[in-house]
């Protein structure tokens, strides 16, 4: 069997009808060689027997997958880029491949793509993808997903034979083509495409389809909503799930470098990774894209963004709803995330929060330290995990001298009030907490593994920063908040698994 009993195929987008997608035809790649396959993820949609064959099959040459969508779909929206509105936007790089359930928690997946040629919308673009992209990509869904970020999964990775230029690499460089699994691809500028054209009854349909499919708990009050009452709701919850995800990132030390309007979904799920860092060390400041000469989109201004993309989503519900309702909905952003930050800072700390003050006095605390000390942010967190508990650990830590001076004794009194997870006192028996530093993904470590690649097709590096990574992720996920991690699934050559 290509499929295992656990695939449900439900291809839900045609439902919308025309007016939202064009169907197109995937590029054909001179070669196909399987760089990535995530093996752990292929088996929890049902996906996991496919042999090599079938898997390039589907996810290189894109034939269609068993009762799925018959042709890719590359999906339509607009969006606001750098702030600037841009109408000529839509998948230019990309499809829409299939649509199946999650079965362990009954959500709507898609399989989408990143390279596969070119679309309608792919302007002057070539449709592709670099290899170098493609590797960058998995890197930030390996970590991001380790770390308990709600985030896209690379799926797959075919490298196809090809010579890309490119104006911000060397060129000519190698190619590829990427297939992502994800939770949604209702960007904000999916409605926002349909509120500029004045198409009211497809923004509704669109409306009505997102709530049935991503938020189910809202389905019920859809009709009979002369009040807007229900996009209020929707426009609450779609504000929640996004506090939820950019504190994520900042405890995650992680800046996503390009929070364009269309780079954001309803689902509150991370995706599209381009100039992405993680912090060095604390920097409000510091900027992922080279491109982002104003600071835009700089690490403490990631809230900010998310907001004011919110507040694009929001006037473009306007057709649905009054606006000043929905501006209401998102009132409560700020503290939402406020709230978020603290509670996914102390967990990355193992600490049990206190509920009140004290939690946002630690954080200022450990905002100034790391500030003024310029310590490593991921090593803090490493050598402070449970609190007290780890105290002789930061004693050997190389950061040692400056947990010694003067001021580290606020932060550390205030991390000594509090209590670790009973959790996070067992894993500092492993060899992970047993080790001087902690796994990181800075960009230094992600030229090095590409040097490798480029320069001697040798994919071990890869292989072992996945691999670390994933023990990583399986020891510190902890709670429902966290993605569902595994250790690592058998991987072969050149296909870290």
């Amino acid at each position: 069997m290509p499929v295992s009993a656990s695939y449900r195929p439900v291809p839900r987008w045609l439902e919308l009808g025309p007016g939202f997608q064009d169907a197109v035809e995937p590029a054909r790649f001179p070669e196909r060689g399987l760089r990535f396959r995530n093996q752990r993820w292929a088996e929890r949609v049902g996906l996991g027997t496919l042999d090599d064959e079938e898997w390039e099959r589907h996810f290189a040459l894109f034939e269609p997958l068993p009762d799925n969508l018959r042709e890719p779909l590359a999906l339509r929206y607009h969006g606001h880029q750098f702030r600037t509105y841009n109408p000529a936007l839509g998948d230019g790089r990309g499809f829409l491949f299939a649509q199946l359930l999650d079965p362990l928690d009954g959500r709507l997946l898609d399989l989408g793509t990143k390279g596969s040629g070119r679309t309608p919308w792919s302007r002057d673009g070539d449709g592709r993808l670099t290899l170098k992209g493609g590797v960058r990509e998995i890197l930030a869904t390996e970590m991001l997903e380790a770390l308990g970020v709600y985030t896209s999964k690379t799926f797959s990775l075919f490298e196809t034979g090809e010579q890309l230029h490119r104006g911000d690499e060397p060129s000519p460089t190698r190619s590829s083509v990427l297939v992502r699994l994800s939770h949604s691809h209702v960007r904000f500028g999916s409605y926002q495409r349909l509120a500029v054209l004045g198409e009211t009854e497809k923004l509704r349909r669109l409306f009505d389809a997102t709530v049935e499919w991503h938020f189910p708990e809202l389905a019920a009050e859809r009709g009979g909503d002369a009040a807007g009452g229900t996009v209020e709701r929707f426009l609450r919850a779609v504000s929640e799930r996004s506090a939820e995800l950019c504190a994520s990132w900042m405890a995650a030390g992680f800046v996503h470098g390009v929070l364009n309007t269309d780079n954001m979904n309803v689902t509150g799920e991370s995706f599209d990774y381009g100039p992405y860092r993680f912090l060095p060390t604390f920097d409000l400041a510091f900027t992922a894209a080279y491109f982002d000469h104003g600071g835009l989109y700089a690490y403490g201004r990631q809230p900010q963004s998310v907001l004011w993309n919110l507040q694009r989503l929001a006037e473009a519900l306007g057709e649905l709803a009054p606006l000043e309702v929905l501006l209401r909905a998102l009132a409560d952003f700020g503290p939402d995330f406020h709230a978020r930050w603290r509670e996914c800072t102390l967990g990355r700390l193992g600490l049990v929060p206190h509920g009140d003050e004290r939690d946002a006095e630690l954080m200022s605390l450990l905002r100034a330290f790391l500030e003024e000390s310029r310590v490593g942010y991921d090593q803090l967190f490493f050598d402070w995990y449970g609190g007290a508990a780890s105290a002789a650990r930061a004693a050997a830590s190389p950061e040692a001298e400056k947990y010694a001076a003067p001021a580290f004794a606020p932060l550390r009194a205030a991390l000594e009030a509090y209590e670790p997870d009973p959790a996070a006192v067992e894993r500092l028996a492993s060899p992970y907490f047993q080790g001087r530093r902690p796994c990181t993904l800075l960009i230094d470590e992600i030229e090095h593994i590409w040097a490798a690649i480029a320069e001697r097709n040798d994919w071990s590096p890869l292989e072992r920063k996945i691999a670390d990574i994933r023990d990583m992720g399986a020891l510190l996920a902890s709670d429902s908040r966290r993605a569902a991690v595994t250790r690592n699934a058998p991987s072969r050559p050149g296909t870290a698994g």
